[in-house]
C-alpha cells in the first residue's frame, strides 16, 4: 500500500479568486461584494443572496449553474454537492487532491461567507414547531465547517462584523488573506456552529420536556470584555445567551461608566428580586445581598422605605425597580452615591436627573423577567457544572400553616409573605425582619442562624439611632427565616428584637420546642413547608 502524500505546510498569504456567499443576514453584503469584485474575485451564490449581489451591480454566478445540478427539495439541497465541497476541502499543493479536482472539473473556492438560517430568532418569536424545524440550517454549517477545517487555504466568514477585517486584509495584501486572519476566522466559525447547534439541541430538549438532557449544551456571544473580575488580578468577560432572560443581559445601558463584573452580578440579583412583586417595588443590593426592600404606592415612596432599612450599606449600592422611573424617584436615588440603577423604563425627566451623575450606570430593560419561568441556573465547580431549576417557589396566604396558639393578623401575614419572598434572595443563613411592606432588618450569609438574627436586629437598631427614632423598626415587626430554626435561640433573638410573628419552613426535629417557645412569648408563627436556601 502506497503511503499517503503528507499535507503541505500552510502558506501565509493565500489568494482569493473565487468566493461562495450565502447569507440570511444581508447587512454589509453590498460593500463586501463590491470589494471582492474590485479584486477580481468570482462570486458564487444562491437565491436571495445572489439577487442582492446582482442588484448591487456585481456579477454573480448561481451555484446551480456552477454545479450543473439544480436546487431541489424546496432549497434544502443546493450547496451539498461535490463540486462545492471539493472546491472548499481540496488541499492546495497536494498532488493527489489537485489531480482529483482536475479530473472532476472542481474549481477551488477560496472564500466562504455564510450566515445561518435564523433559528434562534425564529424560536424567540414563538414560531410553531414546523417553522422552527425548517429554520434548522444544514448546508450552511457543512460549508462553514469545511472551510474552517481547510483554513490553511480557505477563508471563512460567519458574521458581517468580520467583513471589515477581511476587506482590509485583501486591500493590504493585494487580494490575499493572511494565515493569522484565516486561523482567527476559523475559530470563530467553529464557535458559531457550536453555538447554533447548542441552541437547536436546547430547543429540542425543551420540546421533549427534558429538564436535564444527556448532554448539556450552552453557548453565549461576547457582549463585552470587562476590566477585571471580582478582583483586579482576575480577567473577566460578559457573554449573552441567544434567548436572554430580561435583565442585565438584555438591558440597554443609557449612561454611565462601563459595568464591572461585580456590578453585573449585583444588578442581576437586584432585578430578580424586584421581579417577585406585582406592586411597585424597590430593592437596594450590596454584594449580591439586599440591604433594603420595600413595596409601596409609588417607586419614590418604596425607595425611601427601602433605604431606611440600612442607609449605611446602601451607599455605593445597586438599585432595582419594577416600574418606570420618574423625576421624584430619580432625585431620591441620586441623593446618595449609587453604582447602578436598573428599571424597565425611565421617563425623560428621570433621565435628565441621572445625566447629572455621569458615572452612574442606568440600565433599561423594557420588560420584567417572569419570576415563575422554569429556567435553569448554572454554577461552575472544579471540573464540572452544577445545574438546577430556578427557585420559583412562591408562598401565598392559603399555604401558611399556623402552628401557635396566637393566629397572625392580616397585616402580619402580608408582611410575613413579603419577608419570606425577600428571604429567597438573601444568602443563607437568611433572616429578614419586615414591617408595613418594607424590610427593617436583614441578616445574611452567616454560618449560624442566631448570628443572622442578631446582625439583622443590630442593623435595625443602628438605622433607628441614625434616624433619631426612639426604638428600632423591628419593634412590632415580623421575621422570616429561609430555613427552619434548629433551636429556639434564634427565635428568641427575634422576639427580643420586637418581632410579633414568625414565618419559617418548619421541618426540624425540634419544631415542638420552637413552637413552645413562640407560645411562651405570645407571638404567632406559621410554617410554609418551603425552604429558600441561597448559596
Amino acid at each position: 500500500m502506497t503511503a499517503p502524500v503528507p499535507i503541505p505546510p500552510p502558506t501565509d498569504l493565500m489568494p482569493v479568486r473565487r468566493a461562495l456567499i450565502s447569507v440570511s443576514d444581508k447587512s454589509g453584503l453590498e460593500p463586501l461584494a463590491r470589494a471582492l469584485h474590485s479584486h477580481g474575485v468570482a462570486i458564487l451564490s444562491t437565491g436571495g443572496t445572489a439577487r442582492a449581489i446582482e442588484s448591487a451591480g456585481v456579477p454573480v454566478t448561481e451555484v446551480s449553474e456552477h454545479t450543473g445540478f439544480p436546487e431541489m427539495l424546496d432549497g434544502r439541497v443546493k450547496t451539498l454537492h461535490p463540486t462545492i465541497h471539493g472546491g472548499i476541502l481540496g488541499v492546495r499543493g497536494h498532488p493527489a487532491h489537485e489531480a482529483a479536482m482536475r479530473d472532476h472539473g472542481i474549481a477551488p473556492i477560496d472564500l466562504v461567507v455564510v450566515s445561518l438560517y435564523p433559528f434562534e430568532s425564529t424560536v424567540a418569536k414563538g414560531a410553531d414547531y414546523a417553522t422552527c424545524v425548517e429554520n434548522v440550517d444544514i448546508g450552511g454549517p457543512a460549508l462553514i465547517r469545511a472551510a474552517a477545517k481547510n483554513h490553511a487555504a480557505v477563508t471563512v466568514i460567519t458574521d458581517p462584523e468580520d467583513y471589515t477585517p477581511l476587506i482590509a486584509d485583501l486591500k493590504t495584501h493585494d487580494g490575499h488573506v493572511t494565515l493569522g486572519l484565516r486561523r482567527h476566522l476559523a475559530g470563530l466559525a467553529f464557535a458559531r456552529t457550536a453555538a447554533y447547534d447548542a441552541a437547536i439541541a436546547r430547543w429540542f430538549s425543551e420540546q421533549s420536556g427534558e429538564t436535564f438532557p444527556r448532554h448539556l449544551t450552552a453557548a453565549g456571544r461576547l457582549k463585552q470584555t470587562l476590566r477585571y473580575g471580582e478582583n483586579p488580578h482576575q480577567k473577566a468577560a460578559f457573554y449573552v445567551q441567544g434567548l436572554a432572560r430580561p435583565g442585565v443581559a438584555s438591558a440597554r445601558q443609557v449612561q454611565g461608566k462601563e459595568l464591572s463584573f461585580n456590578n453585573l452580578n449585583d444588578t442581576d440579583a437586584a432585578f430578580e428580586l424586584v421581579s417577585e412583586f406585582s406592586q411597585p417595588a424597590v430593592a437596594i443590593i450590596k454584594h449580591a445581598n439586599p440591604c433594603g426592600v420595600a413595596v409601596g404606592e409609588t417607586i419614590h415612596g418604596a425607595y425611601e422605605r427601602a433605604l431606611a432599612c440600612d442607609p449605611v450599606s446602601a451607599f455605593g449600592g445597586i438599585v432595582a425597580v419594577n416600574r418606570a422611573l420618574d423625576r421624584d424617584s430619580a432625585e431620591a436615588i441620586t441623593r446618595i452615591f449609587t453604582e447602578v440603577v436598573i428599571a424597565p423604563d425611565a421617563d425623560d425627566q428621570a433621565r435628565a436627573v441621572f445625566t447629572a451623575k455621569k458615572n452612574l450606570r442606568l440600565l433599561i430593560t423594557g420588560v420584567m423577567p417572569d419570576p415563575e419561568a422554569p429556567d435553569l441556573t448554572v454554577r461552575s465547580v472544579a471540573g464540572g457544572l452544577l445545574v438546577q431549576t430556578r427557585d420559583t417557589a412562591r408562598v401565598s396566604a392559603p399555604d401558611l400553616k399556623v402552628v401557635t396558639q396566637r393566629v397572625p393578623t392580616d397585616a402580619e401575614i402580608a408582611d410575613m409573605l413579603l419577608a419570606f419572598r425577600v428571604c429567597k434572595h438573601v444568602k443563607s443563613n437568611a433572616i429578614v425582619y419586615a414591617k408595613d411592606g418594607a424590610t427593617v432588618g436583614i441578616g445574611a450569609g452567616q454560618m449560624s442562624r442566631v448570628d443572622s438574627a442578631r446582625i439583622a436586629a443590630r442593623k435595625a437598631a443602628d438605622a433607628a439611632e441614625a434616624a433619631g427614632l426612639d426604638a428600632p423598626l423591628t419593634q412590632g415587626s415580623v421575621v422570616a427565616s429561609d430555613a427552619f430554626f434548629p433551636f429556639s435561640d434564634g427565635l428568641m433573638v427575634a422576639v427580643e428584637a420586637g418581632a410579633t410573628a414568625v414565618i419559617q419552613p418548619g421541618g426540624s426535629v425540634r419544631d415542638e420546642e420552637v413552637i413552645a417557645a413562640a407560645d411562651a412569648a405570645g407571638i404567632a408563627m406559621v410554617f410554609t413547608g418551603v425552604r429558600h436556601f441561597r448559596h
